[in-house]
C-alpha cells in the first residue's frame, strides 16, 4: 500500500467515526492538514468506492478473506440430469486426519 492510500484510508475512517459524510474535499482537507500530499485522484477513488459499500461492513469484515464456495457445496445447475449426477459427488465425506500426539514424534514439547 502506498502512503497516499493509507492516508486516504485513515481520513475516511476519521470522517466515518465522526459521523461526517465522506467527500473528496473532506478527505483532501484531512490529509493536507496532516501534512501529507497525495495525488489528486486518490480521494475521488475512495469516495467512489464508499458510495457502493457500507463502511461498517468493511470494518467488520477486514479479515474475512473471500474466495468461492467449494465445488461440493456449489449451487446445482439448472438442468435436472446435471443436478442429479452432481448429487452423489457432494455426498462423499472426506476422512479427517488423525491428530498426532507427542509420543508419535519421539519427543515432548514440554521436556
Amino acid at each position: 500500500m502506498s502512503i497516499d492510500e493509507i492516508a486516504c484510508t485513515y481520513a475516511c475512517l476519521i470522517l466515518h467515526d465522526d459521523g461526517i459524510s465522506i467527500t473528496a474535499d473532506k478527505i483532501s482537507t484531512l490529509v493536507s492538514s496532516a501534512g501529507i500530499k497525495v495525488q489528486s485522484y486518490w480521494p475521488n477513488l475512495f469516495v467512489k468506492l464508499l458510495e457502493k459499500k457500507n463502511v461498517d461492513d468493511l470494518i467488520l469484515n477486514v479479515g474475512s478473506g473471500g474466495g468461492g464456495a467449494p465445488v461440493a457445496f456449489a449451487a446445482p445447475a439448472a438442468g435436472g440430469a446435471d443436478a442429479a449426477a452432481a448429487a452423489p459427488a457432494a455426498e462423499e465425506k472426506k476422512e479427517e486426519p488423525k491428530e498426532e500426539s507427542d509420543e508419535d514424534m519421539g519427543f515432548s514439547l514440554f521436556d
